[in-house]
């Protein structure tokens, strides 16, 4: 059940208290317009040094991105799914089962058996932010778990996860809407504690002082960048850890066999937000201190970690309603409903794809576009490296309208 517009993003005590800690330390999402132009403004910067060459050495397996359909994209639309702002289940599932089966060029159960088998535990991974406006849409993911389900896997053999859990709990991701499913946040945050009138710490620092999430993270698997992080307690309450590693969840590196990640259609700046941002910068902790110095680059190097590289083998993106201006964050004022979902196994095409698609829309609604080669660099860095296509001499989009009547 959906509540209407206006009330559910009305700004209230919570999201006052989020914004407040986006301008005091840069808290979940961030300014990335302002960070790109940053990093670019002075010409070609200095690479920051990172692992990722150790990343890199590591020997690869048949799931390893780019996937099984290097450079394909499928998109699929159906201007029925929304009505009156409300999801239909019915054609959403039917889209879905369209653009698996476009994607593969096979039926769906023979989709399944190219990506997993009865015994995987496959992580589905969302994007909360906007619930209810912009959120991945409870409909979608009913879809892919019905796919899931009706090919042997078993509900307790899989997992909605996201970086912060009352994100997900906001956007409807909860043990009572999917029984038998758990749905884990990476981490906890202390909203409270935000507050710059809060001095009790005590629900997000153990006795140690440490961060209470931070036995979820895998300290033996990371992303290294050379870059310090900040040293203040709020920075500390929103990322776990405040040194020069980014850690993976131990979701990722001790549970998961499989990864199917369904980001949202949104922009971030003049770039967009959707299926390598949705990984890059949920499966680690320790983020903020990336954004100004590497920004869209960690969208690459993050996917290079095997633990994502060979498990990620399907990326959906919902874009049933979609965001042209003010993301990552949602904004009503630029919410659209588009009625399209994209397929891909391959994130990095998906992504040039939907930066393309975007930079349309907001043309189209006399939104300023910089279409500076940096807002593309990091999908040429991934296929420079091998983790995707995005020469449109070598890729495929297919579009499909499957709306009747």
């Amino acid at each position: 059940m959906y509540k209407s517009m206006n009330s559910r993003f009305d700004c209230n005590r919570r999201d006052f208290v989020k914004a407040g800690g986006i301008v005091t330390a840069g808290i979940v999402l961030g300014t990335p317009a302002l960070w790109a132009q940053e990093k670019y403004e002075s010409g070609q910067p200095e690479r920051i040094k990172t692992n990722i060459d150790e990343l890199m050495k590591v020997p690869r397996t048949k799931y390893s991105l780019p996937g099984l359909f290097p450079g394909r994209t499928v998109e699929v639309h159906d201007k029925k799914t929304m009505v009156e702002g409300v999801p239909q289940p019915e054609p959403i599932k039917k889209m879905f089962e369209t653009g698996l089966q476009q994607l593969t060029g096979r039926n769906l159960q023979e989709s399944f058996q190219l990506f997993f088998d009865q015994n995987d535990v496959v992580g589905i991974k969302v994007n909360p932010v906007g619930p209810g406006l912009i959120s991945t849409r409870l409909e979608l993911v009913d879809a892919i778990v019905a796919w899931l389900e009706a090919n042997g896997i078993k509900r307790n053999n899989i997992v909605i996860w996201d970086r912060m859990d009352y994100m997900l709990t906001d956007a409807g991701f909860t043990s009572e809407r999917y029984p038998g499913i758990d749905c884990v946040g990476l981490h906890t945050m202390d909203e409270k504690a935000m507050d710059p009138e809060s001095t009790d710490d005590s629900r997000w620092l153990d006795a140690d002082g440490n961060h209470v999430s931070a036995g979820n993270f895998d300290i033996d698997v990371y992303y290294w960048a050379d870059v310090e992080a900040p040293q203040d307690k709020n920075y500390l309450n929103q990322h776990v850890f405040n040194n020069k590693y980014s850690y993976i969840g131990k979701l990722l590196t001790q549970r998961l066999t499989k990864i199917i990640n369904v980001p949202v259609f949104k922009n971030t700046g003049n770039g967009i937000s959707v299926a390598t941002k949705n990984m890059g910068y949920a499966a680690i902790c320790n983020t903020g201190r990336l954004h100004r110095p590497l920004f869209f680059d960690v969208c690459t190097e993050v996917l290079a970690l095997p633990v994502i590289r060979d498990r990620l083998v399907l990326n959906i993106a919902d874009g049933l309603r979609a965001q042209y201006e003010g993301g990552p964050m949602a904004n009503a004022k630029f919410a659209y409903e588009d009625n399209t979902i994209f397929f891909a196994t391959d994130p990095f095409a998906m992504d040039m794809v939907c930066q393309k698609k975007m930079v349309e829309k907001r043309k189209e609604m006399k939104i300023d576009v910089d279409e500076h080669p940096r807002w593309t660099e990091y999908l040429r860095y991934a296929e420079r490296l091998g983790l995707g296509v995005v020469d449109p001499d070598k890729t495929e989009h297919i579009f499909t309208d499957i709306t009747t009547g």
